[in-house]
């Protein structure tokens, strides 16, 4: 399920490269077809050839900057509207020019257009956007790995759901880890009251990725009993939930409970925020769960108000991008803000490459929500 937002873009943001982003969703691509995005400012066309493989160029000929979008894909090969120019979309190899005779001696085939990785995984087609600068990038190249949703049992539903934001990731991504604003953003009936605000303490811990050298470093709010204010949280019994947040924008939260006859039930989610430009971003969330597993019904229920609550979210940064476009001072507040301070704090590290992480140890956190 996609939501669409509708409002003027807010003020640009640092974006993160060398990583690996869900460019779309790969259902929509099927065998011999293709589809435009945007990604981290890039105009990429990502399509199916005929045998299966997925494959992600920029929508760009190298010739004469066309966009590849507006030519033509037979299953196998890319050709240019304008000069007829063919390349193999997985490498990007170009493997004819029509316009050459007997009387040249240009090789089509050492001729390149950019093509990025591509990898299926849980439903969307992730792409691996380099930094500029590192040349041609294949999936031979040590790359750092797909991310994944965690799965804790053969059988389990599924749903995925998407969101446009006006704003740049660092909004989109404070926004997704902010603790205080349940209460008020999402007020509904089958979720939380406004009268229903109580005191929290919750334990975070950091996350450090070593074999990366920090790139990919993060903090995690410590296993515990999810908000009592929360209706769905209730109908699990005793849950215990535990949430990862991961550079560049990955949100990892997973809750197994066990019922009064000793099964264990589970929930897993994956959420990401990518940039689409340095001034907008998508929300794209993929779930599982093994909880009412033969219930009919069960994931369009879920799908329906898994909607629901993402446009709550989608709606106040709409609001907020309207604030953000004079591009105003703000404010961040401990303990409610602590994690947006220390997501700041990773990003910078990530891109300077220097600095310690902002979590020297475990520590605690009080707020009201």
């Amino acid at each position: 399920m996609q939501i669409a937002a509708a409002a003027k873009d807010g003020p640009a943001a640092e974006m993160i490269f060398g990583e690996w982003y869900p460019a779309l969703r790969a259902a929509g691509l099927k065998r011999g077809g293709t589809a435009v995005t945007m990604l981290l400012g890039i105009p990429m066309l990502l399509g199916r050839k005929s045998d299966g493989a997925l494959f992600a160029m920029r929508d760009l000929c190298p010739h004469r900057g066309i966009p590849l979008s507006a030519g033509w894909f037979d299953g196998e090969t890319v050709q240019c509207k304008y000069h007829g120019w063919r390349f193999e979309p997985c490498s990007g190899r170009c493997e004819e020019i029509p316009s050459l005779t007997s009387f040249d001696d240009l090789a089509p085939t050492k001729i390149f257009a950019n093509s990025f990785p591509v990898v299926e995984r849980d439903g969307y087609a992730w792409v691996y956007v380099p930094e500029a600068g590192a040349g041609r990038v294949t999936a031979e190249d040590a790359l750092p790995p797909v991310p994944e949703l965690p799965k804790f049992g053969p059988r389990y539903r599924s749903a995925h759901l998407q969101a446009e934001l006006p704003c740049n990731v660092d909004h989109g991504i404070i926004g997704l880890m902010d603790p205080a604003h349940g209460p008020f953003v999402h007020r509904a009936w089958w979720w939380r009251s406004g009268d229903s605000i109580h005191e929290k303490t919750k334990k975070f811990e950091p996350l450090e990725d070593s074999e990366h050298g920090g790139r990919n470093a993060g903090f995690r709010m410590s296993a515990h009993a999810p908000s009592s204010n929360s209706a769905p949280y209730r109908l699990l019994g005793k849950p215990v939930t535990t949430i990862d947040f991961v550079l560049p924008n990955r949100r990892y939260e997973t809750i197994v409970a066990e019922n009064s006859r000793g099964r264990k039930r589970w929930f897993a989610s994956l959420t990401t925020v990518t940039p689409v430009t340095a001034s907008t971003c998508r929300i794209d969330v993929v779930a599982a769960w093994d909880i009412g597993y033969r219930v009919p019904f069960v994931t369009p229920i879920a799908k329906y108000f898994g909607a629901k609550f993402v446009a709550q979210d989608q709606q106040t940064m709409i609001e907020q991008a309207q604030g953000l476009r004079s591009n105003p001072g703000l404010m961040l507040i401990d303990d409610a803000d602590k994690p947006a301070k220390w997501y700041f704090a990773l990003k910078q590290r990530r891109l300077k490459g220097v600095g310690e992480h902002p979590l020297s140890g475990p520590v605690e956190l009080h707020w009201r929500s």
